[in-house]
């Protein structure tokens, strides 16, 4: 005989233990599709404190490798460029050591002009001379104005004239918006620049005068028996920064234009107008991290300025 196996009509309830498992499943699965689906949605901003007033503040990065522009704010917006505008003073030295006009033997007068520049300064006197390749640790380590104003006048015949071949060489190498009126930087109203056009100077050291560029990963130098410091602090800060040049004028605030170059990137980074040194270089690492980094290049950079007082 056939038995037929009925179900049963009042089945025994699930445990305890099993029903509260149930429905925390039942909670918690809605949870980890919406966890799954923000993996793959789109990178929330970052946040940049910015170290400068926004009618000071000025920041470029570029790929020096490929002149892509990674980042930038108000990098046209013009601005005074202080002691980097030793960078063109270096770049006509360089060219004149290219064409055999000066050696780094070459012997360079100090004027009453150049003597009486204020510091920061080698502090010369009229009729002393330095040679080449000290002028150039003196521009780059010490940021030294009579000898800045020296190399001009030696170059050009006079500071005047050497400003006028310093804007034209800007003109040249692609720099759109920049004025020189004098070899140091010192305050010159007439005298401005933009944060690309230190960008487009920089790239051209690095590329123009890769047998000088060295110079600008100096710190300091022994002159006359005593050793030489230098102001710019990014140097070993950050693995791969190279150089490049500081400056500091009241009206420009805090610049800086920064070489980096390590394991196959190479970056320039422009910050002007920080309200401190410190401050300036803890935004140029900032924006280094930021270039480097795989995960921030699809997110958006929200600026965070400082409550002005």
């Amino acid at each position: 005989m056939t038995r037929t196996v009925q179900p049963l009509s009042n089945p025994r309830p699930l445990p305890l233990i099993q029903r509260l498992f149930a429905a925390l499943a039942l909670l918690v699965l809605p949870l980890l599709v919406l966890v799954a689906g923000c993996t793959t949605a789109t990178p929330p901003d970052a946040v940049l404190a910015v170290p400068a007033p926004p009618q000071k503040y000025a920041a470029i990065v570029v790929d020096a490798r490929t002149g892509k522009q990674l980042f930038e704010v108000n990098s046209t917006a013009q601005r005074y460029p202080a002691s980097l505008t030793k960078m063109m003073t270096l770049y006509l030295l360089f060219e004149a050591l290219d064409s055999g006009r000066v050696t780094k033997e070459t012997q360079i007068p100090v004027s009453d002009h150049a003597a009486s520049q204020p510091p920061t300064k080698m502090r010369f006197r009229r009729g002393e001379t330095i040679d080449v390749d000290s002028a150039i640790r003196a521009i780059v380590v010490r940021s030294a104005n009579d000898v800045a104003v020296a190399v001009g006048e030696y170059l050009g015949g006079s500071e005047e004239q050497f400003a006028a071949m310093m804007t034209a060489k800007a003109r040249q190498i692609g720099m759109t918006s920049t004025v020189f009126r004098n070899a140091s930087g010192l305050p010159d109203d007439d005298q401005h620049t933009s944060a690309r056009d230190m960008a487009v100077l920089g790239m051209a050291l690095h590329s123009r005068f890769p047998q000088q560029f060295h110079y600008f990963s100096e710190s300091d130098f022994m002159f006359r028996g005593r050793l030489v410091r230098g102001h710019n602090d990014m140097l070993g800060r950050v693995r791969g920064v190279d150089g490049i040049k500081t400056g500091y004028i009241r009206a420009s605030g805090f610049n800086i234009v920064t070489s980096y170059d390590a394991d196959g990137r190479q970056l320039i980074v422009v910050v002007m107008g920080a309200d401190s040194a410190r401050q300036r270089n803890d935004h140029v690492e900032a924006l280094i991290q930021r270039s480097l980094s795989p995960a921030m290049a699809d997110s958006k950079t929200r600026l965070m300025f400082a409550e002005q007082q």
